[in-house]
């Protein structure tokens, strides 16, 4: 018990002093990790066990709870065409989520998976690249509502 109660207060200091950037790396990292967790439950045969299909289902819900929140930083004002290349890929993970949970499909799923690691990867580089300032200290480059 008293792990957790330490793991949860990292995470927690982890998101409060953390840069914008590295904020939406965080929520990159966490839908990944539920997509990842998702698959798991989907067999080969593109079923889920019974006793699975909860955890499966709370999986996608939390990704797409997720993505919908990055959908929300946007700033479609300021961000331009990115934020808007942004949104476009953030509603097409949502839609091809919705048909993952009822298709159980292991390839649209690790297509999703990929794609959101590729971004990932770009934003750990502009993280980087604001030295990991705190989010009141790094000048809103990438239109971040915040």
């Amino acid at each position: 018990m008293g792990y957790q109660n330490a793991y949860t207060a990292y995470q927690r200091t982890n998101v409060s002093t953390a840069s914008q950037g590295r904020l939406v790396v965080l929520l990159y990292e966490g839908a990944i990790k539920q997509m990842s967790t998702a698959l798991t439950y989907i067999g080969e045969n593109e079923k889920i066990l019974p006793s699975n299909r909860e955890k499966f289902g709370i999986c996608i819900q939390k990704a797409q709870s997720i993505i919908t929140e990055l959908q929300v930083s946007l700033d479609m004002e300021k961000g331009g065409e990115i934020a808007r290349n942004l949104m476009s890929l953030y509603v097409y993970f949502n839609e091809v989520l919705v048909d993952v949970n009822i298709t159980h499909s292991r390839e649209k799923l690790r297509s999703v998976i990929k794609m959101m690691d590729d971004l990932a990867g770009s934003w750990r580089q502009i993280a980087n690249s604001t030295a990991n300032a705190p989010a009141a200290k790094v000048p809103n480059a990438l239109n971040i509502v915040g």
